[in-house]
């Protein structure tokens, strides 16, 4: 942190954000290696960019640990990459970036805490290190030396003599960079670049000179670009590879040129070399550059993907979706004023329309500017079944579909700790072993998929496995035994009985694991599945597998609810909580023997839950005829609700309830109404729940 605790801290968070992108694209790729037992030049191209820009961003952040641990990587896979080794140790292998990932991981939590990045890597280092020299020890004989024992023997003879036979291997390049027109921190942008070249060249020109200290930079870099010339002795395939590293790159100009234009050749000794302040391009017209920089917009065109794409932080998006919420609630409650009605207003209607939709068509842009593919939270699973394949001695397959579903940024980061659960569930509950799968006469290794499909206004997430399934028996016994069992077993469903499950404190494992058998976890995952308006229900055949799905909707922030009146109070109740509506006569009420209130709806029962005495409301409608049944549902359960009257359907803004307000179990928050009003909002999982 620099002395005045402020300029660092927006690289620091570049810093962090990149890195987290680049370790998650590593680990997909290293564990998609050790899959398929190959690795491809593609992919050791890949995992020496990333190796190399985490290296080089962590040498900038003074991140020392994070770098030496980097570099070693970078070495193994140059060797690997210039030899084209095909055969390795490919476990071996991915054992040691995995761990390094693990490492980097840790160090990224510890910096987003604000502690120390302290981890000592000399052990993994001496590790990676010793595998390199075992690989070399193979192809003693064809092994090329490391990229920078080559850079620096090239680079020297070149520097101290200028030989004429050094000068045919070395190539001169002419490089302007533009940056996103958006890029924060133009200058910071431009020393990386630089230092990220410093590995293969033997001089360095740059223009603007002082990138760190001028402020002036940013503006010139914003306007001309970013020029540099320099030597090296790497293909050019290399040079292009660690120029494409650069992040938020607009356009880049790329040239072998046999001279430099305009440059010092008194001060060529020197590793860093800059510019003459005379450089013609500092001369040109403004006017011109941009007009030039206009031109190649449409020449660019949809080939480069980064051109029309900027990184927002997420709460700048929650703001920018409260102040649509906002917009939502005085749309309405303009439209429906009490004081318009009775009065003939048709140019006021139909503005009113036109600002309906166009309300409709910002609220649709701002949520699917909140959408994400699940495949952020999918693909981490393939890490969760790799370990614990190892430690169970399990083979298990895992099959990933539909990892291109989108929703909403909030859901995404709550969803995943419930679903690595239920993958870790399906590997240590679900799946035999691979003795017992070939006595049921299965293949020896297992599958999980992992699907995703939308539906209707929700997103269905199934976890499914080919293992041994659940025993309805078993988890009757130990549900009898925990007093669970409220009604006659045979009156019971299969997804009732699985359902029990879900309940605190429920576990058929006999034997206490690293993974499972305590009697916690399915319950947790059904609490936060809830609270992000999920519902998780399960279906499983003994012998054949179990089925897991989750229900969770696109968005937490806007919903399609029906107001309903009880008494003054109004309340909202969640479109996709609700079954049906209609009304009953008295006649068709019965009460069991405890004084609960039941009605036979197509020969099923179903509880009848007065509304106006759940929450203590004074209101005339008491009878059942003078009133109206909602019937809604939530996992296995369903119930009545009774209510004085429907007012309509209405797109509602969910705000959370103010914190000096008691959480009470059966609302999830409130909304603005159009005439001013608040709404409490229902929650069907809770209601039916205080049954």
């Amino acid at each position: 942190m620099t002395g005045d605790g402020i300029s660092r801290e927006p690289m620091l968070e570049i810093y962090l954000f990149e890195g987290n992108q680049l370790i998650e694209q590593l680990e997909e790729i290293i564990i998609q290696c050790e899959k398929s037992k190959k690795i491809e030049l593609e992919s050791v191209n890949e995992i020496f960019r990333i190796m190399h820009t985490i290296k080089g961003s962590s040498a900038m952040m003074m991140f020392t640990n994070i770098a030496l641990l980097a570099h070693s990587l970078e070495d193994l896979f140059y060797f690997i990459r210039e030899n084209e080794i095909t055969q390795m140790d490919y476990v071996g292998l991915s054992d040691l970036v995995l761990l390094a990932i693990d490492f980097v991981k840790i160090e990224f939590a510890k910096i987003e805490d604000d502690s120390t990045a302290d981890g000592l890597p000399e052990t993994l280092i001496s590790a990676i290190e010793k595998f390199l020299e075992e690989m070399k020890a193979s192809y003693k004989d064809t092994y090329v030396e490391p990229l920078e024992s080559q850079a620096k023997e090239k680079t020297m003879y070149y520097v101290d003599g200028y030989q004429e036979q050094l000068r045919e291997s070395i190539s001169k390049y002419s490089v302007r960079i533009f940056f996103e027109e958006d890029c924060p921190m133009l200058s910071v942008r431009a020393y990386m670049v630089i230092h990220n070249l410093k590995d293969i060249a033997g001089e360095i020109f740059h223009f603007p000179e002082d990138i760190i200290n001028s402020s002036e930079s940013d503006e010139i870099i914003r306007d001309v670009g970013f020029l540099i010339y320099f030597s090296t002795a790497v293909s050019a395939s290399e040079v292009d590879s660690i120029l494409n590293q650069t992040a938020f790159l607009r356009k880049m100009e790329v040239e072998q040129v046999d001279e430099y234009p305009n440059v010092n050749r008194n001060h060529v000794e020197k590793k860093e070399i800059l510019l003459e302040e005379t450089i013609e391009i500092a001369k040109a017209p403004q006017a011109e550059v941009v007009k030039e920089d206009k031109e190649n917009q449409n020449q660019l065109g949809s080939n480069n993907r980064q051109q029309n794409m900027i990184s927002v932080t997420v709460s700048k998006l929650d703001m920018l979706m409260d102040i649509v919420g906002e917009i939502v609630i005085s749309e309405a409650m303009v439209t429906r004023n009490p004081e318009l009605e009775g009065l003939q207003l048709d140019g006021f209607h139909k503005a009113t329309r036109q600002l309906r939709k166009l309300t409709d068509e910002l609220q649709d842009i701002v949520m699917s500017i909140r959408m994400m593919p699940i495949s952020a939270i999918f693909q981490k699973m393939n890490r969760i079944v790799r370990d614990m394949s190892k430690k169970l001695n399990k083979e298990v397959e895992l099959e990933i579909i539909g990892e291109t579903t989108e929703v909403d940024k909030n859901i995404i980061d709550q969803l995943s700790d419930p679903l690595m659960h239920l993958i870790r569930n399906a590997m240590d509950h679900g799946l035999e072993n691979k003795e017992g799968r070939v006595e049921a006469g299965k293949p020896a290794k297992g599958k999980i998929t992992l699907e995703a499909q939308n539906y209707g206004g929700d997103v269905l997430i199934t976890i499914r496995d080919d293992g041994r399934g659940m025993s309805r028996e078993n988890i009757l016994r130990k549900a009898r035994e925990t007093g669970l069992v409220k009604k006659p077993e045979n009156e019971l469903t299969d997804k009732e009985v699985f359902s029990f499950i879900l309940l605190p404190g429920f576990s058929t494992k006999e034997k206490v694991t690293e993974f499972s058998g305590r009697g916690v976890g399915m319950d947790v995952v059904k609490r936060n599945i809830e609270k992000i308006g999920g519902q998780i229900t399960i279906q499983s055949t003994l012998g054949i597998g179990t089925e897991i799905f989750v229900k969770i909707p696109l968005t937490l922030a806007i919903i399609d609810g029906i107001e309903v009146n009880v008494g003054t109070s109004r309340y909202t109740i969640p479109i996709t909580s609700i079954r049906e509506s209609f009304r009953m006569d008295e006649k068709d009420v019965i009460s069991d023997g405890d004084g609960n209130e039941l009605i036979m709806i197509r020969g099923q029962c179903y509880s009848l839950i007065r509304l106006h005495k759940m929450f203590n409301i004074q209101t005339q409608v008491t009878s059942i005829s003078d009133g109206i049944m909602v019937m809604i549902e939530a996992d296995t359960k369903a119930a009545c609700l009774f209510v004085d009257s429907l007012v309509g359907e209405q797109q509602v803004v969910v705000k959370a309830l103010p914190r000096y307000i008691r959480k009470i179990e059966g609302i999830a928050g409130c909304t603005i109404l159009g005439d001013g009003g608040i709404s409490l909002i229902l929650d069907a999982n809770g209601i039916l729940g205080r049954e």
